[in-house]
């Protein structure tokens, strides 16, 4: 075998871990080998300002970067929290600005933290103020005590996957012995898929496109996202996090036309099984010439439909994930808990979706206002 025959070498292979795609592999390593052309580097992504009215990692950026680590944990009894929490947002400032030494010198491109206190912590600043009620128990969950409820939320977003656990890592330093974790997920978001002008979403681990409906509109965005009152708590909003295992086999074996029944879309497309395009409305009134619903009674966009629980539009962040189990982690935001606690209300009671998903965490978060250097994180609640 001549060399330019044989395999790749080692320092080959080594070298062309980042830039496969770019160069291809070499298989000889002679001097007079062309020189493999490089594609320009991607531009790094645009920053994202941590302060201002509302946290970042919500609404911006847009759309959401395709990684996400979310840490939740528990503060000790004695902790002072606006401290700590003024501690935090000063970090995260730092790891955005790309000055921490603790970043071992990753850029942080559209690195997104965004922190919640849970009910315990609300109820220590105002038991009436949105955000201290717990989570109620549904059905289809299989929640080992540590992973329900909990203090505190970190919310970590990038596009490289790298900053994630260096950030993570970096804040639970930060905060020492003050606090204690509980459980962590990681995610991630396939590309995003156009839905309507300036609109997109991922497709789920399902294949179906997630995140369809909701807020999109800064006025939408002020009438079902962001709270409006009282003083300590405007601009801030409420999360709920789930992680959900998901039945693949099982609905893998479904035909294509079973699995948008569950849905209630084209698989394809997004779009309504009443017609139209993907951001049109379901209707959910139409029926085929023989009488039956083309939204069939169990399909997830009907019992999740807002105009028919009476609730407002929650904003959905969620990422797919694969350990410990294929699933999703679900993120929605929401000025108003019952926004969520009404939709799987309704949806508990005979939604097609919930027959392949099992909800092993769980929990709720104030989502606190925006901050800046001259006013710390979370010192209007805790002072």
């Amino acid at each position: 075998m001549s060399r330019a025959d044989s395999p790749p070498s080692r320092r080959a292979f080594i070298g062309a871990t980042g830039a496969v795609a770019a160069t291809g592999l070499t298989a000889g390593c002679e001097s007079t080998a062309p020189k493999p052309s490089r594609r320009p580097s991607p531009a790094s992504p645009t920053q994202v300002s941590p302060t201002g009215r509302h946290q970042a990692g919500i609404t911006l950026p847009q759309p959401a970067q395709p990684n996400l680590l979310a840490v939740v944990a528990d503060l000790g009894d004695a902790v002072a929290v606006g401290p700590l929490l003024a501690e935090l947002g000063q970090a995260v400032h730092t790891f955005t600005a790309g000055t921490d030494p603790r970043l071992l010198g990753l850029p942080p491109g559209d690195l997104t933290v965004t922190i919640g206190v849970g009910p315990r912590l609300v109820r220590m600043a105002g038991p009436s103020l949105p955000g201290a009620a717990d989570l109620p128990r549904f059905s289809r969950e299989r929640i080992a005590p540590q992973a329900r409820g909990g203090d505190l939320l970190l919310q970590i977003c990038a596009s490289d996957p790298l900053l994630l656990p260096v950030v993570a890592a970096a804040l639970l330093e930060q905060a020492g012995h003050r606090i204690r974790e509980r459980w962590r997920q990681s995610g991630r978001r396939g590309p995003n898929i156009p839905v309507d002008e300036d609109i997109s979403a991922p497709r789920n681990l399902l294949g179906f496109i997630d995140g369809i409906v909701g807020p999109h509109t800064a006025a939408e965005h002020q009438r079902h996202l962001w709270l409006a009152g009282p003083a300590p708590v405007v601009g801030g909003t409420i999360a709920v996090v789930r992680r959900m295992e998901l039945d693949l086999p099982r609905f893998t074996a479904l035909s294509v036309a079973d699995q948008e029944a569950v849905f209630g879309r084209r698989r394809a497309t997004g779009a309504p099984l009443s017609g139209g395009t993907a951001a049109w409305d379901p209707n959910l009134g139409a029926k085929t010439p023989d009488g039956r619903y083309l939204v069939p009674a169990d399909a997830h966009v009907r019992r999740a439909n807002p105009n028919v629980v009476g609730v407002g539009l929650m904003l959905r962040r969620s990422y797919s994930t694969d350990e410990p189990a294929p699933g999703l982690l679900f993120i929605s935001f929401q000025n108003d808990i019952r926004t969520f606690t009404n939709t799987l209300a309704r949806m508990d009671d005979a939604d097609a979706l919930l027959r392949f998903t099992t909800t092993t965490a769980t929990a709720t978060f104030l989502i606190l206002p925006g901050f800046d250097q001259q006013h710390p994180l979370g010192a209007k609640m805790f002072h």
